[in-house]
């Protein structure tokens, strides 16, 4: 209608134009009073506004018509969407387990002797690194004293296997009887064991020198030093306690009703301090304990936790409490839960969506079994679900 209006306008101005035109020809110009060119002015001032009033009249016409297209378009809702799966599920439990090092080990002395050196608390070592070492004045002056026993004992046999020899020769003129030459022999045979015993005993300082020296049988970190440097000590003393940070295990008591739920090999959901991976059970110890009623799991920590996870710490393990069954599963995060029942939003093929009720049944910390109109691979919301209603678009992030 506002088209038709402004061609009316337009119509009407070059028709007034032309009158001017008319009027002011050579025929008429005898009948005219006034000046033509104060006319024309006149008439082309008046055609000018009629213009630009048509021209604000087909901008307004062009944003109405924006305005209705985009009040009738349909906006798309985002929303971020999970597919339904079929899977084996059990109803699982949350309990506690304690982290603990897999060697925690006493450092011990070897030998009695005044400690020279002890490590601190909180020390990190490696395999091999120096942690305790002992007063090696007394042994080495005993190693000395042995070694000169050795010298002497080597002296001995020399002189003995001489005389030996000597007898023997002797013997074969029948100048020395054969009583000396079997005394002889017997000298010999026991300088002989003399010097071994003597070697034996050097063998012994020796090794007892090299236990004077206590080095770390694996990386870890000093827990505890119960010794002060300058004690004397016996063997077998606690001086230190080692930790082995790098080999954690958790350590969990399970009610005893769900022995037959938990394998060794199974996979289990751990949790702490912002972390959570799946370890396997590495072992399952099936003695309950009178009091509490509950038997033993250990569960291997892999490597990447030990710079948040600390033996001593409580970590959450999730723990099955049914045997696993197929199950239709949706994530947690797609049941809308209301008085009337829980209802999931599915998106369809074509982007659209439909409300379905279902029917919740056991889960996990991640999944619930569900039974409703779906199946496998469909798509369901777990985001932005709630202001959805059936046939709306979305459109999937």
């Amino acid at each position: 209608m506002l088209k038709i209006n402004q061609v009316k306008l337009t119509q009407v101005s070059v028709a007034q134009m032309n009158t001017v035109q008319l009027n002011t020809s050579p025929s008429n110009t005898g009948q005219m009073n006034i000046t033509p060119a104060k006319v024309v002015h006149k008439m082309m001032k008046k055609v000018a506004i009629t213009t630009l009033i048509a021209m604000n009249l087909l901008q307004v016409s062009f944003a109405a018509d924006v305005v209705e297209k985009t009040e009738t378009k349909v906006v798309a809702k985002p929303v971020k969407a999970a597919s339904v799966l079929n899977m084996p599920l059990a109803a699982n439990t949350e309990l506690n387990a304690t982290l603990y090092s897999r060697s925690h080990i006493p450092i011990t002395a070897s030998l009695n002797a005044r400690v020279d050196y002890l490590v601190e608390p909180g020390d990190f070592v490696a395999q091999g690194d120096k942690l305790a070492g002992m007063d090696l004045l007394p042994i080495q002056l005993r190693q000395a004293e042995q070694k000169a026993q050795i010298s002497r004992a080597r002296i001995n046999v020399a002189y003995i296997k001489n005389e030996l020899s000597r007898l023997q020769e002797l013997s074969k003129t029948q100048a020395v009887s054969q009583f000396n030459l079997d005394q002889m022999r017997s000298e010999h045979d026991l300088a002989a064991a003399d010097l071994e015993i003597a070697q034996l005993k050097l063998a012994q300082i020796d090794e007892q020198m090299s236990r004077a020296i206590i080095t770390a049988p694996f990386a870890g970190i000093i827990t505890e030093r119960l010794i002060r440097v300058g004690s004397e000590v016996s063997r077998g003393d606690i001086l230190l306690r080692l930790l082995d940070t790098e080999h954690l295990e958790a350590r969990l008591y399970i009610p005893i009703k769900y022995l037959a739920f938990i394998n060794k090999g199974d996979k289990l959901s751990m949790s702490a301090s912002d972390q959570r991976t799946l370890a396997a059970v590495t072992a399952k110890i099936p003695r309950a304990d009178p009091r509490s009623q509950t038997f033993e799991v250990r569960i291997n920590i892999p490597k990447a936790l030990n710079k948040h996870w600390a033996a001593g710490q409580l970590v959450s393990v999730s723990v099955p409490t049914q045997k696993a069954t197929e199950s239709l599963t949706v994530p947690r995060d797609a049941l809308i839960l209301r008085k009337s029942g829980s209802y999931v939003i599915k998106v369809n093929a074509d982007n659209t969506v439909s409300r379905l009720a279902v029917v919740v049944g056991k889960g996990n910390k991640e999944r619930v079994a569900i039974t409703g109109s779906l199946k496998h691979g469909d798509n369901v919301a777990i985001r932005g679900a709630e202001r959805l209603a059936d046939g709306d678009k979305v459109v999937i992030q």
